[in-house]
């Protein structure tokens, strides 16, 4: 085709869930629902954990950061999923496009990176125990969230740049209710290699190394606990493992089957309802976990309640 014959694409048309029909209504009030929740339940995480003496830990430092990456990640692409279910369909600038990539991209790195900071942080506990203070002090554990993040938005910004470069031409429309990287490869009518090379290369180092690693790590830590002579010493040390290993196996799991297992022509649906678990659920879910798992949390939360019950009773 010739490109002088190309119009310049400037916005977007995301096309969302299609026609709800009646349904639409219902949708929303679901969906606004559960976001609601996570981020109340995620935000409750994190101020227990700051508060909360008891709480002062490697492990729920860890967690709090976790909560604060699906805050910053829902808060960007929830609002757009909301929009779309009641207008049916929209339109977003390229510019704004890419930059919900971006923040899309940054806490999702940062969180595979900070489930293999808290693998870490299990192992030590529990397989060198007598070196544990030295090891997770405040400084390390500042210095690895630190480095989670800061790798997050730089890892991300390279794919930035790259999609900047892009040329879209005449087709502009994107099933579905974000902007990602696939749909915006499919779209360009320039070359796309050097974006596909980076992802590639992103994808291996935040996804699959940190899951080699996370597996590697666990292997020592069953290999540990199963020395351990009493039954109760090792169901002790078993569930302080659990919360952990449930969030990486829903994570990883879900973040696979939509970044890592090859597309298919009849796939669009099953990704968006992947896509839906990811960013709805799966922030709720994570908090939760731990809520119902970790006795500290529990018991913190039943502090603070009876504390806001004692205080109505004295007013």
């Amino acid at each position: 085709m010739d490109k002088r014959n190309q119009s310049t694409v400037t916005e977007f048309l995301l096309l969302g869930f299609g026609d709800l029909h009646n349904f639409k209504i219902l949708v929303f009030t679901l969906f606004m629902t559960v976001h609601i929740m996570a981020l109340t339940s995620n935000v409750l995480v994190i101020v227990l954990v700051g508060v909360t003496q008891s709480l002062h830990s490697p492990m729920y430092f860890f967690l709090s950061q976790l909560s604060l990456c699906e805050i910053v990640f829902t808060s960007n692409i929830v609002p757009t999923m909301l929009w779309l279910i009641l207008v049916g369909h929209g339109k977003v600038s390229v510019a704004q496009c890419l930059y919900q990539f971006y923040f899309l991209g940054a806490p999702v790195i940062a969180q595979c990176l900070l489930l293999a900071a808290m693998s870490f942080d299990r192992h030590v506990a529990i397989c060198r125990p007598l070196h544990y203070v030295t090891i997770m002090t405040f400084t390390n554990q500042l210095q690895m969230v630190t480095s989670c993040w800061f790798v997050g938005f730089t890892l991300t910004f390279f794919i930035y740049i790259f999609l900047r470069k892009l040329r879209f031409c005449d087709l502009n429309t994107i099933n579905h209710f974000f902007c990602d990287v696939a749909p915006l490869l499919r779209l360009s009518c320039s070359s796309t290699t050097s974006v596909e090379l980076t992802t590639a290369m992103v994808s291996f180092l935040v996804i699959l190394s940190p899951f080699i690693f996370i597996v590697a790590t666990y292997i020592s830590i069953i290999h540990t606990i199963l020395k351990i002579p009493s039954t109760s010493g090792r169901h002790k040390a078993f569930s302080t493992c659990s919360s952990h290993l449930i969030i990486v196996c829903t994570y990883y799991g879900t973040l696979s089957s939509i970044y890592i297992v090859p597309p298919r022509d009849n796939s669009i649906n099953m990704n968006k309802g992947l896509s839906v678990l990811y960013t709805l659920v799966t922030p709720l879910f994570n908090p939760l976990i731990y809520c119902l798992r970790n006795q500290d949390i529990r018991n913190a939360v039943y502090k603070y309640i009876q504390s806001f019950r004692r205080r109505k009773v004295v007013l």
